[in-house]
């Protein structure tokens, strides 16, 4: 189906639940129609029943008025279903899309706190299950409660309409007052959550450097500082509702005083002075319900911002077309990348070529660029200029899912999630294909490790409990790497923390992959990972310095340097 919004695609999701809405108002219209009950009820009482006392028209009224509150219970409930429905339509229908632009933001390390978006999604179904939302359905019919009050006494009316624009100040002048506050508030409360999670993550370093007291320090500054923001716009929203709830009152005694002195000059009946004042505060109940319910409403209108601004910045991506499976084929023509114009480029006009069965180390000094192409390579981030082609087509033809089968990635920080080891090997498909898992663990030579943990394939993973080590972690991310079977296998820093036996085990499958046709980049500082590599680039600053078969680039970097030690040394470097 089209996307209705390329940028965002809130509006489909909005179309989906439209016709949800559509039948809410619709229900609104008989909701406040039999609203009119009660004043009529007591028109009737109060002008018809105690004027010719008779009990007959009493107990038809009753009835009669028990009915109408009947219907008015099942439309009000069927009204708050419906609506409730609305948001729960809405958040299933962005839940995806918000969650793959979290991703993606993230990769492309864009903005702060892109997780909190998800959490808007939950604000934004909230405030279509509360008060505030039937609030807004009523609010088109104060118009038409006023001018029943005008029917029975134009007094009245400018009375309600007078109190009721008192109100409406009121609420403007809060919004005014505790928009910035709020924002303020959510900021610094999401600043605080991000910290603590980032602190937990890593609970052990943190523990061991007894940073506790400083990390501790660091977050009640921030909490503290959101509960001041909020605490501020709780006692500005708290003075305008007690104002707004006092003033309603206030309004009503004031509208049976003119009631009874309208009464007194015989311009109007008491039925329709008890009628007026029901009115009233029918009319003005929206307002009011909005007040109370205002901080609700604020953070609807940032969490609705803050997706906008999200989806904007990471807009629905067109179909790909259905390419055939690549052949081992990488051409990258004068890649360069700057993370913004003005920028240092990170890269400055890489280029390489791989053949399958071909494998390529590059190495340099920290900071010279190698994660950077890596993330280059597998299609996270694009070029500024040049282009990256596997099987003779762009990787843009391709788009992320089905780039992802092609392309194995193993990133310097692995990240295991909850979940069973297979699960995690699988890249977390809900059925995993358990060939597949441990054809890919035996590649990696992690198969033994994991048979002799606890529950083997199906031990959990994740959270403080990992029963892995960090080099074993490394190697079963190298096994979720491998599990599709790709055609390219993108390396960055894979031996950072194996021993003699696991650098062994990388080595061997890079040569498996070479076997099989396959194409692999290593980006390594260490020697012992290149062994494998059929050709050598060396990166420095982001410029390539040297590229060409392996043998070459050692014997010129050992004609430069003097000696083997040296060598060995700048590649530490």
């Amino acid at each position: 189906m089209k996307d209705i919004n390329s940028e965002t695609g809130i509006s489909l999701a909005r179309a989906n639940a439209r016709g949800l809405f559509a039948c809410a108002m619709f229900f609104s219209v008989f909701t406040n129609l039999l609203m009119l009950t009660g004043p009529l009820f007591m028109l009737q009482i109060y002008d018809r029943v105690l004027g010719s006392r008779s009990e007959e028209t009493l107990v038809a009224l009753t009835v009669l008025v028990a009915g109408l509150y009947f219907f008015l219970w099942v439309l009000e409930f069927a009204r708050g279903r419906l609506v409730a429905r609305v948001g729960m339509r809405f958040q299933a229908a962005m839940n995806d899309r918000v969650f793959s632009a979290v991703l993606e933001r993230a990769a492309l390390r864009r903005g702060k706190h892109a997780a909190g978006r998800l959490q808007d999604l939950e604000t934004i179904r909230g405030f279509f299950g509360s008060p505030t939302i039937l609030a807004l359905f009523d609010a088109p019919w104060t118009p038409a409660f006023l001018a029943a009050i005008f029917i029975f006494h134009p007094l009245l009316g400018w009375l309600a309409v007078m109190g009721g624009g008192v109100l409406i100040a009121a609420t403007a002048l809060n919004q005014l007052l505790t928009l910035n506050r709020n924002a303020q508030a959510n900021e610094q409360a999401l600043k605080a959550a991000v910290f603590a999670q980032q602190a937990e993550a890593d609970a052990d370093m943190v523990w061991a450097q007894g940073m506790t007291a400083s990390m501790t320090d660091r977050w009640r500054t921030s909490h503290t500082a959101a509960m001041d923001q909020a605490a501020k716009a709780s006692d500005v929203t708290g003075t305008f509702a007690s104002f707004t709830r006092a003033f309603r009152l206030f309004l009503q005694s004031a509208m049976l005083a003119m009631g009874a002195w309208l009464v007194l000059q015989g311009d109007l009946t008491a039925g329709a002075m008890i009628a007026a004042s029901i009115l009233l505060g029918r009319a003005l109940a929206p307002v009011e319900t909005a007040m109370s319910q205002w901080p609700a409403v604020q953070r609807a209108r940032a969490a609705w911002k803050d997706l906008r601004i999200l989806l904007s910045d990471i807009p629905n991506r067109k179909p790909p077309a259905a390419l055939p499976r690549p052949v081992a084929r990488l051409d990258v023509s004068t890649v360069s990348f700057q993370r913004s114009r003005g920028d240092t480029p990170v890269l400055h006009k890489v280029g390489f070529e791989l053949r399958p069965g071909e494998a390529l180390g590059v190495i340099g000094r920290s900071g010279s660029g190698k994660s950077t192409l890596a993330r280059v390579l597998v299609g996270i981030i694009s070029p500024t200029a040049g282009e990256v082609r596997i099987g003779g087509a762009s990787l843009d033809q391709y788009g992320p899912e089905r780039l992802g089968d092609y392309i194995g990635y193993l990133s310097q920080n692995v990240q295991l999630f909850e979940g069973t080891v297979a699960e995690n090997i699988a890249q977390m498909a809900c059925e995993p294909d358990q060939k597949r898992v441990i054809a890919a663990a035996q590649m990696a030579s992690v198969h033994d490790v994991i048979l002799r943990l606890p529950q083997g394939y199906n031990t959990m993973l994740g959270g403080s409990e990992t029963h892995l080590s960090g080099g074993q972690k490394q190697r079963v991310g190298l096994a979720r790497a491998l599990y599709n079977d790709p055609v390219l296998l993108v390396l960055d820093e894979p031996n950072s923390a194996l021993d003699a036996e696991g650098s062994a085990a990388l080595n061997t499958a890079v040569e498996t992959l070479k076997a099989n046709d396959r194409a692999v980049v290593i980006m390594t500082h260490r020697p012992t990972a290149i062994s494998a590599c059929n050709k050598l680039l060396v990166l420095e600053a982001g410029k390539p310095a040297a590229y060409g078969p392996s043998g070459e680039i050692i014997r010129e970097m050992m004609k430069n340097a003097g000696d083997v030690q040296r060598v060995v040394q700048r590649v530490n470097q």
